[in-house]
């Protein structure tokens, strides 16, 4: 009995260190998704051959995170199976009949409280400070930086022929207006894509580029369904407008946007 407790101790542990390995990857500004699936990948040895694993391993602390994961998870791995042999060995069939229903009721609480959204955003304030308290990791809660859970978000737009940013300087569309920027392009050159960090004003938006816009939700969402002629410059306006309002309440309140 105490090999199969000490299995299922070994994948509470594997668990959180994935946890703790997936928070600090999110921290450096990859998605909640990617990350989890990036530190499952590097804990378990399998699937960390994506096209996003050379984006992961070119950031210094992604490398670091992912290469902790590796050595813990080849440990932790060789280990669970050791242990998981040694759990049945030499039973009855009706001990070991009973020690599978515990090791299932163990698995089952695990998952749980491994997919409980509560659980989740109590231990990433924990993991959180425990990294930024005792460790060298340079990570940043973009998340909170970025004010994405006070009505702004990071979106990706991608820009038609139709589209009212068409053809058109940043500099003229005023976008920052609007209460949103925008912090990069991606741009198709022949079979090339060109990244282009921070753009001036004097910038053409073309069709087909891919805008990483930054700004408060609702106005990137007209932003991405905004067409060419009058309708459109009418939506600009009234964009504007809203945030002259918003600005003014969040001068009045002193914070973000309620």
């Amino acid at each position: 009995m105490i090999a199969l407790f000490g299995l299922l101790t070994v994948i509470v542990l594997s668990v959180v260190v994935v946890r703790i390995g997936a928070i600090a990857l999110e921290l450096t500004g990859l998605s909640r998704d990617v990350a989890a699936f990036q530190a499952q990948s590097a804990f378990s040895g399998v699937g960390f051959t994506t096209s996003e694993s050379e984006f992961i391993v070119s950031h210094p602390v992604r490398r670091r995170v992912v290469r902790i994961l590796m050595l813990l998870g080849s440990v932790g791995i060789t280990s669970t199976v050791a242990t998981l042999i040694l759990t049945f060995v030499g039973q009855t069939g009706e001990a070991a009949a009973l020690r599978l229903l515990i090791l299932s009721a163990g698995l089952l609480a695990i998952w749980v409280l491994a997919s409980s959204e509560y659980v989740y955003r109590a231990t990433r304030g924990l993991i959180v400070w425990t990294l930024d308290r005792w460790t060298s990791l340079r990570i940043y809660d973009y998340e909170q930086l970025l004010g994405l859970g006070h009505g702004y978000t990071i979106s990706r737009i991608t820009v038609k022929s139709d589209s009212w940013m068409s053809r058109r300087q940043l500099r003229d569309l005023k976008l920052d207006l609007e209460g949103v920027l925008v912090l990069a392009i991606y741009r198709k050159v022949g079979d090339v894509e060109k990244f282009i960090g921070a753009p001036n004003g004097d910038t053409v938006i073309e069709p087909g580029d891919v805008l990483i816009c930054y700004g408060r939700k609702d106005a990137c969402i007209s932003l991405s369904q905004r067409f060419k002629g009058t309708a459109g410059d009418l939506e600009h306006q009234e964009q504007i407008e809203k945030e002259l309002h918003l600005s003014r309440l969040r001068e009045a309140r002193g914070g973000f946007d309620a």
